[in-house]
């Protein structure tokens, strides 16, 4: 059975039986917990086994990956002779930590000009810029990865019109972004991505009123114009190091950053763990290979 445990968070209970053991009346059962290092958890501080046997492992950290194992001792007692016979079952639990995806938005927007060579455009998208980090700035969000283009469009109805295709990411982790973490008791990626949903939003919000502003309160018709509706966001997933996406293995936290498995590893913010070359890491949550 796989499992996934949130980083910083407890384990749901681990149950040392099968569902259809569940059902029944169980004699002298004794449980034996052993963690991924092999050793009894009996005793360990991070974790709690009930007199029932179930097993809930505390403060989760990507280094308490791997294999839980829980061997039942139990007896079956035969009614008309009495004779006593011990049952022993095995269950084992791979158990994973995983972090929410980081997420940015990737924002697309397009603009009217006059003519693709005007000098007015690269200072119309510098401005552009300004005014948008301005806006989110207050969520420790800023503007990355921003470009433009300009194309010559031949439509049916208007003929050749010119337009600025522009580009920019949301991310949340403009200066500052550490302080306002160091106020969550735990992990701070809830917040993070909070924010900058919220920035995102807000930047739909600046558009939708940009267009109600050239529609009704400019007098004169500026020389670059927004594209109604042309605005719209891709959410951009990202992993912390150690960590990493596989829908394949992790099917059920296939939008999970599951912590990267022995022979693995990632350096970055990359979305997926790389293979080592050489298998020298044995650990889960490895950021190199050695």
């Amino acid at each position: 059975v796989s499992v996934y445990v949130k980083v910083f968070t407890n384990s749901p209970f681990l149950v040392c039986m099968d569902l259809a053991l569940s059902q029944e009346k169980i004699i002298d059962p004794k449980y034996l917990w052993i963690g991924p290092d092999g050793r009894d958890l009996k005793g360990k501080r991070y974790a709690n086994v009930t007199e029932t046997g179930k097993l809930v492992v505390m403060g989760f950290r990507e280094s308490m990956s791997g294999a839980y194992t829980c061997t039942l001792y139990h007896k079956i007692i035969e009614t008309t002779t009495q004779e006593e016979t011990e049952i022993v079952e095995a269950y084992k639990f791979m158990v994973y930590a995983y972090r929410e995806a980081d997420h940015a938005y990737q924002l697309f927007v397009r603009f009217t000009t006059t003519h693709c060579t005007l000098k007015a455009n690269a200072l119309f998208f510098e401005t552009l810029k300004k005014i948008l980090s301005n806006t989110i700035s207050h969520l420790m969000c800023h503007i990355t990865e921003s470009s433009y283009k300009c194309h010559s469009i031949r439509t049916p109805k208007q003929g050749l019109q010119h337009e600025l295709f522009v580009n920019f990411q949301v991310d949340p982790f403009a200066s500052g972004w550490e302080e306002v973490c160091r106020k969550i008791p735990y992990d701070c990626e809830d917040m993070t991505n909070m924010r900058v949903q919220q920035a995102a939003e807000r930047i739909g919000k600046f558009f939708h009123q940009l267009r109600y502003t050239l529609s009704h309160e400019v007098e004169v018709v500026p020389t670059i114009q927004y594209v109604e509706n042309s605005f719209s966001m891709t959410p951009i997933d990202s992993c912390r190091p150690g960590f990493g996406k596989d829908h394949d293995t992790h099917q059920n936290c296939a939008s999970c950053c599951v912590v990267c498995s022995p022979g693995t590893y990632s350096p970055n913010n990359e979305v997926t763990c790389r293979i080592c070359e050489r298998p020298r890491v044995r650990v889960y949550g490895a950021k190199s290979c050695y």
